[in-house]
């Protein structure tokens, strides 16, 4: 399994469709139907047979740190067979673009990427360090124009990836057991600490 250390790649391989959904300009109006899209559909999403497999019906939980901001929430996101739509707006508030102040509805089968690799690296309890989690369209701009790892059309732009930490834990390996479990992108910054998860397509870097 090769990890490569270069740009993130956060669109590669996707469908033509999900492309120009990724590339076009994020809009309050589209980010309103995402939120209500989840609000209708929460329980009623298919699990991934690796979540089924660790967490079954039971309740999901997930502890996030904010590294800019300082800010934590730690609590249970899915319980009685749905998302927990509270937790789920405490999360979208810790994981907003802390540069413009930004929050947007994030994907909560990101949660379930985050929590499952978490626990089959029999980590529960921790917390997760978000490096960063969603970004403004504008925040993304930036950066993709400071760096050419930063991807134009990350995910990070659609509230589907973090780049995230945990406390103790090998980058690499946390990256192979994310890869194996076939639930998004994993993408591997050995010389940054951190690793990039998504609930995209299967995918690695």
């Amino acid at each position: 399994m090769n990890f490569l250390g270069h740009c993130c790649p956060a669109c590669e391989g996707l469908e033509a469709s999900l492309r120009l959904e990724c590339d076009a300009p994020s809009k309050p109006g589209r980010r309103a139907l995402f939120a209500a899209a989840l609000a209708g559909t929460a329980g009623v999403m298919a699990t991934p047979p690796a979540v089924a497999q660790v967490f079954g019906g039971g309740p999901r939980s997930i502890a996030i740190h904010r590294l800019q901001t300082g800010e934590s929430v730690n609590g249970t996101y899915w319980h009685d067979g749905r998302y927990d739509r509270e937790m789920l707006r405490q999360l979208d508030w810790v994981m907003r673009d802390p540069r413009m102040s930004e929050a947007t509805p994030m994907d909560p089968r990101l949660f379930d990427v985050l929590a499952t690799v978490q626990a089959r690296m029999g980590a529960q309890g921790e917390a997760w360090h978000v490096v960063s989690g969603y970004r403004a369209p504008e925040t993304n701009a930036m950066r993709s124009r400071e760096s050419r790892r930063v991807s134009r059309v990350s995910l990070h732009m659609s509230g589907m990836a973090a780049d995230v930490q945990l406390t103790g834990r090998n980058s690499l390996q946390l990256a192979r057991v994310a890869a194996e479990m076939q639930l998004g992108g994993v993408g591997l910054y050995r010389r940054d600490g951190f690793i990039h998860l998504d609930c995209g397509p299967a995918r690695r870097w």
